[in-house]
């Protein structure tokens, strides 16, 4: 039985909490793992621990209807107010959910959460870029230390296993270049501007469907994407990319001028993530690009993401799913857990 503790009952949380009450039964018929959620600490819902397991079915019910969770009930063993450094501390959990709010620029405070946990003897898995892109060497070294595991599948194209297809599926090509759609939010933008709207409709349209938000810069400049192509690189190809070592240029100054010409030509705007090793030396930059139509990623259209591995075994093989969204993004994390369970993260 895994213990579970979920720093962060947002969005993402709750994704996870459902899809652990749906699938119990199957889980444990397919697969043999169990898994148990005994705390939950989030910044604005409230904390609660039961070492003996959280009806989740309650809390989901309560949070939905109230915003929080302090209409939970009580009893002998519920412990509550406990912050998220506390719940990583004290609680009985095994493997600590980390899906907080993180700033990406500094990766806090999930890097310090990951940190905490690792010392205490305890798995992580998230959903987070910032720790990932910015700490990863020196956590994935700190978990090593205290034998335990860290998933961050989610990280680049959530459900979708951008990570685990190329480590697993692919092992023993060298893959040589990476090169991707990893922003939903851009991409649905660019077929919109291709179906006559302009930038600043398809940004606007974009709001209202929920796809960017109020304020959409990590989207619409690229920085998005220069998170998730480092953490390919770092991960797929074991290099030690920095954030800062990406070229990145947003979509912000393309015109309709600049999408007819493109459509003239037979080629279609996107914005492409890429990274290459060419003789050990990796670049990588995100920037828009203009592919042939016949080009593999021309044709990945709306939120869709898809990233291309160029292997000098397997060929070029292109991946595509969904890069966001509640349910595929809670299902990574249940990716990392099984995994966790089958020791071979």
């Amino acid at each position: 039985m895994q213990k579970l503790a979920l720093l962060g009952f947002g969005t993402v949380g709750q994704g996870l909490a459902e899809i652990l009450v749906e699938k119990k039964d199957a889980l444990k018929a397919e697969t043999g793992w169990e898994g148990k959620i005994v705390a939950i600490s989030d910044v604005m819902k409230g904390s609660i621990y039961d070492p003996d397991g959280l009806d989740i079915e309650r809390a989901l019910h309560i949070v939905k209807r109230t915003g929080t969770l302090d209409d939970y009930p009580d009893s002998e063993r519920l412990i509550r107010d406990l912050d998220s450094f506390e719940t990583i501390e004290q609680t009985n959990a095994d493997t600590i959910v980390e899906v907080t709010f993180t700033d990406v620029k500094t990766g806090q405070p999930a890097i310090d959460h990951c940190k905490a946990a690792f010392r205490a003897g305890k798995h992580v898995v998230m959903s987070n870029k910032g720790p990932v892109a910015l700490a990863y060497k020196e956590l994935a070294q700190l978990a090593k230390q205290h034998r335990v595991r860290w998933g961050f599948e989610g990280t680049v194209m959530s459900g979708t296993p951008a990570l685990r297809m190329p480590l697993a599926a692919l092992a023993g090509n060298e893959i040589k270049e990476m090169t991707g759609i990893l922003n939903g939010t851009t991409n649905y933008m660019l077929l919109r501007m291709e179906e006559g709207l302009s930038y600043e409709e398809a940004l606007e349209e974009a709001q209202q469907l929920g796809y960017a938000e109020a304020d959409p810069t990590s989207d619409v400049e690229g920085y998005d994407a220069r998170y998730k192509i480092v953490i390919l690189a770092n991960t797929v190809m074991n290099s030690l990319l920095k954030v800062d070592d990406v070229q990145c240029e947003g979509i912000t100054h393309l015109t309709p001028y600049d999408i007819n010409k493109a459509k003239s030509k037979g080629k279609r705007w996107k914005l492409i993530a890429r990274v290459s090793n060419e003789n050990g030396k990796v670049k990588a930059s995100v920037q828009p690009e203009m592919l042939d139509e016949t080009h593999p990623l021309a044709s990945i259209q709306g939120v869709l993401n898809a990233v291309t591995f160029e292997c000098d075994l397997a060929g070029t093989i292109t991946l595509s799913g969904p890069g966001a969204g509640r349910t595929e993004t809670g299902y990574s994390l249940l990716i990392d857990l099984l995994n966790i369970y089958r020791n071979h993260l």
